[in-house]
């Protein structure tokens, strides 16, 4: 299905979810189902499955665990393909030869609870055969570690030599390294915080509101809508804004200026070419993405506390055993680097902040590979 744009190109319209479901290609994924899963608010998630993919061969002793971000997924390391429509998103980092050295480690790349490539989340069907969509369960960070603990039993890993996460991966680490520290030997945390704050669930808050005020929502029972009748105006929109906050004033100054996109005239209605930028990013992910997903996980973000039920996030964070070293962009404005001084001043033996010099804001953490081959090799040895 296409639509005709007023310079006369035409654009394939996205599907009502860019979710993995079941039939499409499988890709390089394998899958594991849990059974049931209780989650904190004590409803129960029935048949949750988790897809994941690996590099490397087990020994007993040598895994990695790389958690990913908000719209990142299990596809770690790989080209683009049938069944992956991205390519690998620390590529640079992980592999033979590289410095997580997969003839060395074996590395696992869940995809989250919640999320929405092969991993149970809203496009997934419910015991009745229908698309969990509005059903979906609020789910927490925590809840996604217990599925991730769950996965880790059924695959038999009872302890990872590391775990490395950024951003809402790193959220997902940190609670590993608290709530099971017996099974974390080392622990990298990339741009990521002891618990959200004030700031970023307020830049979370317009793009929920976004999603939910698309007409093609539908209260979040869309999965199953044709083409171009999902609410991709409104992911678009919240991906807009996501994008900004990933980044950095000076990077889109010294980028794009205000000069316009090519062929365009800004006063004749046409855009700038930083709009342009904003508005590849949200097509790409129109198709690739689940809305619903997309507000599921945003809430888990919002909710992430470290201290929450364990008294100051000091006693929370000293729970920790992992060799630890905690790392942050210089010019991240989501996740500022104080946020990451916090971690590393509380937890354990973890040291001084890493500090990424970059002028890349948050996405320093997928893009500056030279200084994050640095701190993975102080963390995982020669």
């Amino acid at each position: 299905m296409t639509t005709s744009l007023s310079d006369g190109t035409v654009r394939v319209l996205p599907p009502a979810t860019g979710a993995w479901r079941e039939g499409d290609p499988v890709g390089d994924r394998h899958f594991v189902d849990l059974g049931a899963v209780t989650l904190e608010s004590g409803e129960t998630l029935p048949d949750v499955r988790v897809a994941y993919e690996t590099w490397g061969r087990f020994d007993g002793s040598n895994a990695v665990l790389v958690l990913h971000a908000l719209t990142g997924d299990s596809h770690v390391l790989g080209d683009a393909g049938l069944g992956h429509p991205t390519p690998g998103w620390w590529s640079a980092l992980i592999g033979p030869g590289r410095v997580v050295d997969t003839d060395r480690w074996f590395v696992v790349a869940p995809n989250v609870l919640g999320g929405c490539q092969g991993t149970t989340g809203p496009a997934s069907p419910a015991p009745d055969g229908r698309p969990w969509g509005s059903r979906f369960p609020r789910t927490t960070v925590r809840d996604q570690v217990t599925v991730e603990e769950r996965f880790a039993d059924a695959v038999g890993i009872d302890a990872w030599a590391a775990v490395l996460g950024g951003s809402m991966g790193g959220m997902r680490a940190l609670e590993w390294a608290v709530m099971h520290p017996a099974r974390v030997e080392r622990l990298l945390l990339l741009c990521s915080p002891a618990a959200a704050s004030a700031d970023q669930i307020a830049w979370a808050a317009p793009q929920i509101a976004a999603i939910r005020e698309d007409p093609g929502w539908c209260g979040g029972d869309y999965h199953d809508r044709a083409r171009g009748e999902g609410p991709y105006v409104g992911l678009g929109v919240a991906r807009r804004i996501a994008h900004i906050t990933y980044r950095t004033g000076e990077e889109l100054d010294t980028r794009f200026g205000r000069r316009p996109q090519p062929g365009e005239d800004p006063d004749g209605g046409g855009r700038f070419a930083v709009e342009s930028y904003l508005d590849h990013h949200a097509e790409k992910l129109v198709h690739r993405f689940d809305a619903g997903s997309y507000i599921v996980l945003t809430q888990a973000m919002n909710g992430h506390d470290v201290a929450r039920g364990r008294g100051s996030t000091g006693e929370a964070l000293a729970r920790i055993t992992a060799r630890t070293i905690v790392a942050g962009s210089v010019s991240d404005r989501l996740y500022p680097l104080h946020q990451q001084e916090e971690l590393a001043a509380l937890i354990p033996g973890a040291g001084e902040v890493r500090r990424i010099e970059s002028p890349f804001g948050h996405d320093a953490f997928l893009i500056e590979a030279r200084q994050l081959e640095k701190i993975l090799t102080d963390l995982l040895g020669s």
